[in-house]
């Protein structure tokens, strides 16, 4: 592998703090949404998106990750169909009732509408390991790439003046099939993106302050 001189932009503290602040302020305005408009969002949009979450680091540079853009009505519809299925049986059997406690404040349920209002869900996959046909070469740090990426993905979506949601129904191999992915992919999220609707609504969530999730030493 062949090494190049960095380009790094030396900037004054000044900027260096006035920077981090519009950064925050731009990155705390980020919300959960659960309403979408159906408004068509440009594909080039999408294209940056996800060209921005693929420049997010991996163990040994194996960008174990592959993003799968839906669009298609009948596919979104197969997911949610899907989808609900598993989350049903979660609400009613599988979740340990502390847990439905903590959802509770949030008033979400089994009914998944925005897996077909919103005009495109990006499904994350994770890669355990590399298929080359003949040979497999194992991925290391899997799940933390693929979570940095995640990551790097909600930012851009955000900063792209647009909405997500972060959905995670358990288990999720409904996901690889309808979607015809190798055997060497797992689901990781499955992330609705779009546009709120005029009267979307989120709750007044209080973050931590910084003293509760920070040590200086």
């Amino acid at each position: 592998m062949e090494f190049e001189k960095l380009k790094f932009n030396d900037q004054s503290k000044e900027d260096m703090i006035q920077n981090s602040i519009e950064f925050l302020k731009m990155i705390r305005s980020r919300r959960t949404v659960r309403e979408f408009s159906d408004k068509i969002v440009p594909m080039d949009v999408i294209k940056n998106i996800i060209k921005a979450a693929s420049s997010a680091p991996s163990g040994a540079n194996k960008q174990p990750w592959h993003f799968v853009v839906v669009r298609d009505p009948y596919l979104k519809r197969k997911i949610r169909i899907a989808a609900e299925k598993e989350e049903k049986e979660f609400y009613t059997n599988r979740a340990p009732d502390s847990w439905l406690e903590d959802l509770n404040q949030f008033k979400t349920d089994w009914n998944k509408p925005f897996l077909e209002k919103a005009p495109v869900l990006i499904v994350v996959f994770r890669q355990s390991y590399a298929d080359l046909g003949s040979t497999k070469k194992k991925n290391y740090y899997v799940s933390e790439s693929v979570g940095i990426a995640c990551g790097v993905l909600l930012t851009a979506i955000h900063n792209a003046g647009l909405v997500a949601l972060t959905h995670t129904p358990s288990p999720m191999g409904f996901l690889e099939k309808i979607l015809k992915r190798p055997k060497n992919e797992k689901a990781f999220l499955l992330i609705p993106v779009g546009y709120p609707d005029g009267n979307a609504r989120v709750p007044n969530l209080k973050k931590k302050r910084y003293k509760e999730i920070a040590t200086v030493l």
